[in-house]
């Protein structure tokens, strides 16, 4: 290696290099790329991005679920803050657009991981539109085109959406068709958290085609599930769904975690309506009888949302962090009602008056057969969906995800083999975020390499000890730079931001 890349593959003096690492037995692989991670905020606390480089992932995706820190409006900042505060709060926010925000970044160059990112269509929308449950006017919605252009020529990938949160809930689909047309121009790919991973998954899938035909751009799945007890077995519709369409042209692919639960900010619990305005107007809510009365109604009777409630069931709703009550931390809603003798609706409503946005959830509602059909489908690719910011507990995807799909899922299960397993995690995403210098081992590209034992790589995170580090990740290199050797951090860092090929 040289100056960050691979210089030659083969046969070599020893004497040449400076450093030597001994990788006999192991598995010499590409860097792992993250395909949809929320570690957009992390740098700024944890440079080294130590869960995820522990994982061997060397390049993090970010501004997935339609949430992005840039670009930023001033007068409507506090309600970004407030929805992208599940990332971090301790950060200033002290940029505009995106290409400020990279700089930012760059500033703290190196960094742990590699750094590529999307803009979050719900971004784009509370900029320019605050928290309002209605279409953008034709000017707004121009407005919203030149921020994400502007994004996509300062180094954005593509463009996320979150369309079970406000305020991607409130939009219909031929904005987010005329949105992912500026994408496409750009090169970049949609990213998408669809309307519906349960009773309508179906339809929520043709959706996100439907945008990816019109607009002429390639599609991605975001954390592919299917969600709740009474839809458990249809991932096979869904993988049917997917192979048939890119058979007619259109590029669609998916990323999966290897679990069956999910994870996201405790106000996900809540009617869409209870959110317009922003967090304070939610808490308001929260806080008055009436309001809360209504919002038990909906949640008890309508099933024309994301409705984890009725989907999962309090039994399987568990807290990971709660501000205002972090004696609740790891113990389901079930649990704390009855410790505390309060009805779970009250007990929600009481947690998030006080907390907001800020407490967070898992929640369990996909069975492992899904999942297996999912993580070994051959267009489907990996993403952790996980950070840790440093508070309560958080999913062990975060810390997890990689070596869970060798060991378990190779290793274990031989549901795939470990070149097929490689490739979702390497060239498989390089291809799609168009990075034509790395995700493989190869004279000339970025020296970015994981070295493993296959016979020992294995995830010990749990739902109960989230942060345990796994085993078998040996050596992870990064740009050139050895960051962990035998295990270990050093004290060196080589990650980039790296941005579309585009705005180079």
């Amino acid at each position: 290696m040289k100056d960050g890349r691979i210089v030659k593959i083969g046969r070599i003096d020893e004497s040449l290099g400076d450093k030597v690492l001994r990788a006999d037995g192991l598995v010499v692989a590409p860097g792992f790329i993250d395909m949809h991670s929320h570690d957009d905020l992390v740098f700024f606390k944890d440079i080294a991005n130590k869960p995820k480089i522990f994982q061997g992932v060397i390049t993090v995706v970010c501004g997935n679920c339609g949430v992005s820190p840039a670009p930023v409006r001033r007068e409507t900042l506090d309600i970004l803050k407030s929805y992208t505060g599940i990332l971090g709060r301790e950060v200033s926010f002290d940029w505009s657009t995106y290409g400020e925000f990279l700089r930012k970044l760059e500033e703290l160059d190196p960094l742990g991981t590699n750094f590529a990112g999307l803009v979050g269509h719900g971004t784009l929308r509370i900029a320019v539109m605050g928290m309002e449950a209605r279409d953008p006017t034709p000017a707004e919605l121009e407005e919203m085109k030149k921020l994400l252009a502007q994004s996509m020529k300062e180094g954005a990938f593509g463009m996320s959406t979150g369309l079970i949160y406000p305020p991607g809930i409130y939009s219909r689909t031929e904005e987010l068709v005329e949105l992912s047309k500026v994408v496409a121009r750009y090169g970049g790919y949609y990213a998408t958290h669809m309307r519906n991973e349960s009773d309508a998954v179906l339809n929520s899938v043709a959706e996100a085609i439907r945008i990816g035909r019109e607009a002429g751009v390639p599609v991605e799945i975001s954390h592919l599930k299917v969600a709740g007890r009474r839809n458990w077995g249809r991932m096979a519709e869904v993988l049917r769904m997917i192979e048939k369409d890119r058979e007619e042209g259109v590029d669609v692919t998916a990323d999966v975690y290897p679990y069956t639960a999910g994870s996201t900010y405790l106000a996900a619990l809540l009617p869409p309506w209870a959110h317009v305005g922003g967090e304070e107007r939610l808490k308001e809510r929260c806080r008055n009888p009436e309001v809360r009365e209504e919002m038990r109604k909906f949640i008890e009777e309508r099933e024309d949302w994301e409705n984890f409630v009725r989907r999962a069931g309090w039994e399987n709703i568990v807290i990971t962090y709660s501000p205002s009550h972090p004696e609740f931390t790891g113990k389901s809603i079930a649990k704390v009602s009855e410790e505390v003798g309060k009805d779970p609706y009250e007990l929600v409503f009481d947690i998030l008056a006080e907390d907001g946005t800020d407490a967070g959830m898992i929640v369990f509602l996909m069975n492992e057969e899904d999942v297996e059909k999912a993580v070994t489908h051959p267009y489907v690719m990996v993403g952790t969906d996980g950070l840790d910011i440093g508070v309560g507990k958080p999913h062990p995807r975060a810390y997890g995800t990689f070596p869970r799909l060798l060991g378990r899922y190779v290793r274990e299960k031989k549901a795939l083999t470990i070149e097929e397993a490689v490739r979702k995690m390497t060239s498989l995403p390089a291809q799609k975020l168009g990075l034509k210098d790395r995700g493989l081992i190869r004279e000339g590209f970025w020296a970015d390499i994981v070295i493993f034992d296959p016979k020992t790589v294995i995830d010990r995170a749990t739902y109960e000890n989230p942060r345990r580090t796994p085993e078998g990740i040996k050596h992870v290199i990064v740009n050139g730079v050895v960051e962990i050797e035998d295990g270990e951090l050093t004290d060196d860092l080589g990650g980039k931001v790296l941005k579309n090929i585009y705005s180079l």
